[in-house]
């Protein structure tokens, strides 16, 4: 079980990823929260790894999440940009580690062949379907890409962006200023 408190819940943020047309896309936005109260409105927070062929995404505490890319760059390094077993890696670190377990955040992660979830109770996730989110307004940018890569022509960078439009003007926590990275094949 992820741990909070009622005054930093992991709800400050929305990342979204997809996968379609053989490009791996993923897009958040940039507000950042402390409590009840907008302290940023451009926040970066997505990374790009090993050699630009991985996208990684949070939601939780910055600083904790800072620590685990950190991490699961240095495991990306030490396994040769498996992502797979990089994060299988990080989650047995994180769930097993004192002062990792403490760590309150979620990571997404996506190359062009693999998205993946990743917690700090040991749980690395691949989505049965080419969309995967995270973050309080995870579900609605989630439900919405999940209907424009079945519904549309639209591009992943197109379908991300709307998508993440949609969860901005309902989630509180989730603003408009998105940021969209790609990889492709």
């Amino acid at each position: 079980m992820i741990r909070t408190n009622d005054f930093n819940k992991l709800r400050a943020t929305t990342v979204l990823a997809v996968m379609k047309d053989g490009k791996s896309v993923m897009a958040a936005d940039g507000q950042v929260t402390l409590g009840e109260t907008i302290m940023k409105h451009r926040a970066v927070k997505i990374r790009r790894m090993y050699n630009d062929s991985v996208l990684v995404g949070f939601a939780g505490a910055a600083a904790d999440a800072f620590n685990l890319f950190e991490r699961l760059e240095g495991k990306l390094d030490a396994y040769n940009g498996n992502l797979v077993r990089a994060a299988v890696e990080l989650a047995k670190d994180w769930r097993t580690d004192k002062v990792l377990r403490r760590l309150e955040a979620l990571l997404l992660a996506i190359d062009i062949e693999h998205m993946l979830i990743i917690s700090g109770t040991g749980d690395v996730i691949e989505p049965d379907r080419p969309v995967a989110a995270i973050g309080s307004g995870g579900p609605f940018a989630q439900a919405a890409a999940q209907a424009l890569v079945a519904h549309s022509s639209l591009s992943p960078a197109e379908i991300a962006a709307e998508s993440m439009k949609i969860a901005a003007s309902i989630c509180l926590y989730t603003n408009d200023q998105i940021t969209v990275e790609e990889i492709n094949e």
